[in-house]
């Protein structure tokens, strides 16, 4: 027997602390059949006789919250198309749980709740999700399946994606109406202090299978949250699902939310953090080289503007060397590089420019010693005639780019091992580059998404929440859901 499927979704992730706002030229928008590039995807589908219907793919950059206006276009072309598949059997999406829409708010719950009012309750709706997303009643109650990474950094996107595929079918073929025990745990804590390859977050996210075996459970998710956004549901969850009984369900959604509360104050960064001068002592210090220092202040891959220039004036303060800062983001910076041509001698004013809050521009004096092709990326050296300082490079990008392997260092000319500290505007670095990091160091540097959230403008977080506060009580209560 066929069975009809919607497939699409929308995933982004949005700090509210950042001054920028996301528009459609910010995403990247995938409609029909590529919405199915995913080999394994396709071929789950196609062993289960699923016809596929496509809606679209929206996705971005981590960044400011989304413009409403742009939410509105993507929605409305989902829902249309929605309403257009005649006898739909299922949804399945493609989501993250931290996208937060200008004037709307929680996105995924405005988006899945008008589906299921287009759809009505007999559709079945499936979701994955990025495990650093904030839930609400209005997506939970929304969907009957959900799932999440089970690790950060990330290596199972496309698993969750066909895990939560797989579900759908599932409840389907067996005539399943699954039931969900949620229960928001109030912690919140940055990524980066939650590794899943390393304790407290190893043994927490192990309980996941042991759940899972249980039976009549169908799937566990626990999910860490968002930390960078100043929103009324920012906080850690557990979510687990069942066949048909949810009191057995809150049974182990209790036991694991009970768990993660008592390790809350366990949770710790992995690597040695610095402030900025501090970090690059350490690093000079250090005699095998290159050192990686994480700017984790101003790290696009939490919504950062990336343009932030306080490392590199202070490496320069400090008379360094032989270093290499990725990146600045800064569009000016780029097309006066490229209109000068490659070794082209000037001083450039970068960074600045999009976080006027954190930071001010700085003007360098060098040279381009690097242009790419589609004149998006400079590479800029300080070491002109004016400048008493040498062998200090800069990466200059036109959009917001996270630099998170070497091989897009090689693409630019930069043998990183010739260099005695490379910064790169991140969080924990991504596993290409911790695999060959001799050291690496985090800052704890300013920025959009300054890891310590305590000193951030918090006015609308649910409190008490750890670790904004510490001196209270907790025990996992139930929500009432349909």
């Amino acid at each position: 027997m066929i069975v009809r499927i919607a497939i699409g979704g929308m995933s982004h992730e949005g700090t509210t602390f950042s001054p920028l706002l996301t528009d459609l030229e910010d995403l990247v928008v995938t409609r029909g059949e590529d919405l199915l590039l995913d080999d394994n995807l396709r071929q789950l589908y196609r062993q289960h006789n699923v016809e596929i219907v496509p809606t679209l793919f929206a996705r971005g950059t981590p960044s400011g919250i989304i413009k409403k206006s742009c939410y509105q276009v993507l929605k409305n072309e989902i829902l249309q198309k929605i309403k257009l598949a005649k006898d739909l059997d299922g949804i399945c999406l493609t989501l993250h749980g931290a996208m937060e829409v200008e004037e709307v708010g929680d996105g995924e719950g405005d988006l899945v709740s008008s589906i299921r009012a287009v759809v009505g309750e007999d559709v079945l709706i499936s979701v994955s999700l990025d495990l650093h997303g904030n839930l609400t009643s209005k997506l939970v109650e929304s969907v009957d399946l959900l799932t999440a990474y089970r690790t950060a950094p990330h290596r199972d996107a496309a698993e969750t994606r066909c895990r939560a595929a797989s579900l759908l079918i599932h409840a389907w073929q067996n005539n399943l109406k699954p039931k969900t025990a949620w229960i928001p745990v109030p912690i919140l804590l940055p990524g980066e202090k939650v590794i899943t390859e390393l304790e407290p977050a190893a043994s927490l996210y192990a309980m996941i299978e042991e759940v899972n075996q249980v039976p009549g459970i169908l799937d566990t998710s626990i999910m860490v949250g968002f930390a960078w956004a100043d929103v009324p549901h920012a906080s850690a969850s557990v979510v687990v699902i069942a066949e048909n009984d949810r009191d057995m369900a809150y049974e182990q959604a209790e036991r694991l939310a009970e768990t993660f509360w008592n390790r809350r104050e366990a949770f710790h960064f992995d690597v040695e953090t610095y402030p900025v001068d501090e970090s690059i002592d350490e690093a000079l210090s250090f005699a095998q080289k290159p050192v990686f220092i994480s700017d984790s202040g101003d790290n696009p891959t939490a919504g950062a503007t990336g343009d932030i220039p306080i490392f590199l004036e202070r490496l320069l303060a400090k008379n360094v060397k032989n270093a290499v800062v990725a990146a600045i983001a800064d569009a000016k910076a780029v097309k006066t590089c490229v209109a000068e041509g490659l070794g082209s001698k000037m001083s450039l004013s970068i960074g600045g420019k999009l976080d006027t809050i954190h930071a001010e521009p700085l003007t360098i004096t060098g040279r381009v010693t690097f242009l790419s092709d589609d004149s998006k990326t400079a590479v800029f050296q300080i070491d002109g005639e004016d400048s008493a300082h040498n062998g200090i490079e800069v990466i200059l990008t036109a959009d917001r780019r996270a630099f998170i392997s070497p091989d897009q260092f090689k693409a630019l000319n930069i043998d990183l091992f010739s260099r005695d500290i490379v910064v790169v505007k991140l969080g924990y670095l991504f596993p290409e580059l911790r695999d060959i990091a001799p050291r690496s160091i985090m800052a704890l540097s300013p920025g959009v998404s300054n890891e310590d959230i305590e000193s951030l403008p918090f006015n609308r977080v649910r409190r008490p929440i750890y670790p904004l506060d510490r001196d209270f009580e907790w025990s996992p209560s139930r929500h009432a859901l349909r």
